[in-house]
């Protein structure tokens, strides 16, 4: 088993080796950080900030419907002049039978004998 292990870890240090050597290593000096945040801050667009000015935008009127809400919730609510319900007013109103919509006309047959 650790023969196998070891043959293992000698591809991979070969493997490794070879990278290293097709791409070099970089070294890191002192401005490193503050060049790769340029080379960062370069690359990004106007859509970016048009991206973050929208979400801006978004959270700023989510906020605002908010405390719109809040205040509308706050103010005391006056009383309807009308102190009923729908079907009160449904049941107080005067509405003709409902047996004239149904049948307008009727036919009267006098008493005659049949044949």
């Amino acid at each position: 088993m650790d023969s196998i292990r070891g043959h293992e870890e000698q591809r991979f240090d070969a493997l490794m080796q070879a990278y290293r050597t097709a791409c070099g290593s970089p070294e890191a000096s002192a401005n490193f950080m503050p060049g790769l945040w340029a080379k960062i801050e370069s690359r990004q667009s106007f859509t970016f900030s048009f991206r973050r000015m929208a979400n801006l935008f978004a959270t700023a009127s989510v906020t605002l419907s908010i405390a719109l809400l809040g205040i509308y919730l706050a103010i005391p609510k006056v009383a309807p002049a009308v102190t009923q319900s729908y079907v009160e007013a449904l049941a107080e109103a005067s509405t003709p039978d409902a047996q004239e919509f149904v049948n307008p006309a009727t036919l009267e047959l006098a008493d005659r004998p049949l044949r």
